[in-house]
């Protein structure tokens, strides 16, 4: 009788749950009172019968059904307070599950106020999926922000995808969904089912904060708990919150998809497990202080190369488990590697499982497309302006930095997230609140973003690409608090200048030379990364004029141009093998190419430009200072000859000097700061790099002045070649 009554004053909550409309299922299933006795009510579609039974399996009621899709109902016996349910199936088989709907908020007070204020850094811990025991039960807590939903459900394989079964309670305080589920383990596939605010079935959707996801075609997020055991504890120790500007950092930067591929029946690239030990050997063997990875969280399209993420909190399945990626970070620490990533706060693809109207409305993005669609990349632009989405972006860098122990990252597309009319025509873009062009919003994410990253212990770069000031500087000096930017001034016009034939360089001189009347407004990296090796702008080597000797000349003295220019150093994969070929994401880098001696020469040239410049303190200590750099000459525009200083703190130096023509300069006089005896620290014309030989064996500094210097010194100078040359040290004992 008390089920009828039961049944009757709930007929329209009951009905809303069987069609999955109903928003508050903790107010209906559930254990609750009624009167002076207490219902179950249970929501099991898939069940033959369902029975109410007690922890330890006793029987304590066979549950009626009172509806027929699968509504279940009993009276609880009295002085019981815990039960289970038995399930048994249309084939004839039985489970014991918890049920979901008897336990209380696994979110306490403390974590809904953070959430909703938006300042959880450790915002990855409360939402998404959660293994973890509670009131004595394990199972996963999946937590989701959608505050525009009428209701979100979990569904996954292990509950049929039935949106019905599990629909989660909501926060109203801050919008978030939130329901313990028993039983749920790690492997568990799941997505979420929402319904807008006009009740219609939204695409199901990943989770934003899920730390695994499965393969295509798939695209289902995965419950998983790590349990690597990290070794490099005195590693982070050593992190400091201020960076060591005076370091060498000497950058390799690789697309983990393309370095190596196996060649079996159906070539496939290195797991994350094997590139431990062949990419971390080879780089330390190669001299790089760091590496980078080009976007390593989870993406959906193969040809994006990562830079259209669509899971910012997990390293991307295609080589490996997240723990897979932990041992890879943790090998280059061993191997006393730096580790730096690529990430993507700018922008997010239009996928419809990932972030794109997530809630049925701009949740992340903007609903203006004038300030929310990139039309270059048909992308959408993050909403820096909300709380939840700056929580969302902060937290993503810091879960890199905290679970996977990388040491800096890398910002894609800064010069994007700054402009408002950022590649829009007149009309397209909505000026700010003071009428300028500024993403104001965007800039104080940016400063947050980097004074977290600081105190974390890690480093940031800019990719940007204009002139903003201040990018590297301080925030509280009115910067944008990133450690370094990359100078993309400094690339594209060497790149210019060392395309023209060497007839034609001494016209474009100044292109060599003009990255030096800015080079200490900013902690630059110069970088030769791969957007200079794709979209049809082909190789390095592909790009430098003259016959086949004259081009790989060209190609090591640039290098070593490089090197000894003020400026931290990036490398792209395949350029230290002068690959003829154009970079392509889905084919191996050419290392058949080291067969032959040009291009055993180039790599040769890098790896010993890497150890010369490690241990060297004059091509590093003062990048950032005026202080370390001093033109001898510059203005040799006739010759395409340069020549400078470098030192360091404690006032030792190298002179460096690069030939640009393929001219034989004999007899040729530079001034140096000190008379004596000098010696080739490296010469890129030689003969174990691929060069004709020519060089300098022994070198002394008279006194003849020459370019305002009371010494000088007279060179033989190689044909497209750059030397770096360093007084010669006493003998032990004298």
């Amino acid at each position: 009788m008390v089920l009828q009554i039961d049944i009757q004053h709930n007929t329209a909550a009951f009905a809303a749950l069987i069609e999955g409309k109903h928003n508050d299922p903790f107010a209906v299933l559930g254990m609750h009172r009624v009167g002076n006795v207490r219902i179950v009510r249970a929501l099991q579609p898939q069940a033959q019968s369902v029975d109410l039974i007690s922890i330890d399996g006793e029987l304590l009621a066979a549950m009626e059904r009172v509806h027929p899709d699968g509504l279940f109902s009993a009276v609880m016996p009295a002085r019981k307070r815990r039960y289970k349910l038995r399930i048994t199936l249309p084939d004839g088989g039985v489970e014991e599950i918890e049920d979901c709907y008897r336990f209380s908020s696994t979110l306490g007070d403390l974590d809904l106020y953070f959430l909703g204020e938006g300042s959880d850094r450790n915002i990855y811990r409360k939402l998404g999926s959660q293994l973890r025991q509670f009131e004595g039960v394990s199972g996963t807590r999946f937590a989701v922000w959608a505050p525009n939903a009428s209701r979100v459900s979990v569904i996954g394989d292990f509950n049929d995808w039935d949106g019905r079964r599990h629909v989660m309670r909501l926060h109203p305080a801050n919008g978030v969904w939130e329901i313990f589920i028993p039983g749920v383990v790690a492997g568990a596939h799941y997505k979420y089912e929402l319904l807008d605010q006009n009740d219609q079935l939204l695409p199901p959707k990943t989770d934003p904060y899920a730390s695994y996801y499965e393969p295509p075609p798939g695209n289902a997020s995965i419950v998983y708990a790590s349990n690597y055991d990290w070794r490099d504890g005195d590693w982070i120790a050593k992190r400091s919150m201020v960076p060591n500007l005076d370091r060498p950092v000497c950058i390799y930067e690789v697309h983990l998809g393309s370095w190596r591929r196996i060649a079996n029946d159906v070539p496939r690239h290195l797991t994350f497990r094997e590139l431990a030990d062949e990419l971390v050997s080879y780089v330390a063997e190669m001299g790089f202080t760091h590496i980078e990875f080009m976007p390593v969280s989870e993406h959906p399209f193969d040809g994006s190369w990562g830079y259209q993420p669509i899971g910012l909190f997990a390293p991307t399945q295609r080589f490996g488990e997240p723990d897979d990626f932990r041992y890879l970070v943790d090998r280059c620490h061993e191997a006393g590697i730096v580790v730096i990533v690529d990430w993507v706060p700018a922008h997010f693809p239009r996928d419809e499982h990932g972030l794109r109207q997530f809630d049925g409305t701009a949740l992340y993005e903007h609903e203006d497309p004038r300030k929310g669609e990139h039309a270059d990349w048909g992308t959408l632009i993050f909403n820096y302006g909300r709380r939840e989405v700056v929580n969302y972006l902060i937290g993503s860098a810091l879960y890199w930095i905290d679970e996977f122990h990388i040491d800096g990252i890398r910002v894609d597309a800064v010069a994007s997230m700054l402009y408002l009319d950022y590649s829009r025509e007149d009309g397209e873009w909505v000026p700010n609140e003071q009428g300028g062009n500024e993403n104001l919003e965007a800039v104080e994410f940016l400063r947050n973003l980097n004074k977290e990253i600081h105190a974390h212990g890690a480093v940031s770069f800019a990719e940007e690409s204009t002139a903003w000031p201040g990018v590297s500087q301080p925030v509280e000096a009115g910067g944008l608090g990133f450690t370094y930017k990359w100078n993309m001034g400094w690339m594209n016009d060497t790149l210019s200048y060392m395309a023209e034939d060497p007839v034609h360089r001494k016209h474009n001189h100044d292109k060599m030379t003009f990255g030096l009347a800015y080079a200490f407004n900013e902690n630059f990296v110069l970088p030769l990364s791969h957007d200079e090796v794709v979209h049809g702008k082909g190789s390095l080597i592909g790009r430098m004029p003259g016959d086949e000797w004259q081009r790989f000349a060209n190609l090591r003295a640039y290098f070593a141009n490089m090197y000894a220019h003020p400026g931290k150093k990036l490398l792209f994969m395949g350029s230290e093998l002068a690959q003829y070929q154009e970079w392509c994401h889905d084919r191996s880098l050419d290392w058949h190419l080291l067969d032959h001696a040009s291009h055993r020469g180039v790599q040769n040239v890098v790896r010993d430009l890497n150890m010369l410049y490690r241990k060297t303190p004059a091509l590093y200590e003062l990048d950032f200072s005026a202080a370390g750099f001093e033109w001898i000459e510059c203005n040799d525009r006739d010759n395409s000859i340069f020549s400078w200083i470098r030192r360091d703190k404690s006032g030792e130096f190298v002179v460096c000097i690069t030939n640009f023509t393929p001219v034989v300069r004999n007899d040729f006089r530079i001034g140096v700061p000190q008379a004596g005896s000098y010696v080739e620290r490296l010469n890129t014309d030689a003969q174990q790099y691929g060069g004709s030989g020519i060089g300098n064996p022994a070198m002394t500094a008279g006194p003849v002045a020459s370019h305002n210097r009371s010494n000088s010194l007279s060179l033989t100078l190689p044909p497209l070649a750059t030397l770096i040359l360093e007084p010669a040290q006493p003998a032990a004992g004298n």
